[in-house]
């Protein structure tokens, strides 16, 4: 059985450096077959003080599919078509 990387990711601690701005967290990930990188930062809510973490995500080849679907074997139980309209 081959692993499949879609709609998983992981995010490691960033070294900012001296530069505030910078994320504070930052990794990838494979969303519809596409990679991504991505930015953390943590952040707290102005009206409660409860911190989160706010998530942007850059495809790494502007949209390009970049991974192959996984395939997907056939067997007794999934061999027929739902779609065929008859």
């Amino acid at each position: 059985m081959n692993y499949d990387p879609n709609m998983k990711g992981v995010l490691f601690k960033n070294d900012k450096g001296e530069n505030a701005n910078r994320p504070d967290y930052r990794g990838t990930c494979v969303i519809n077959n596409v990679d991504y990188n991505v930015s953390g930062w943590i952040k707290a809510s102005k009206k409660t003080g409860d911190k989160y973490m706010s998530l942007s995500f850059q495809a790494k080849s502007e949209g390009k599919m970049t991974r192959q679907p996984a395939k997907t074997e056939m067997t007794e139980d999934n061999w027929h078509d739902d779609a065929i309209p008859f």
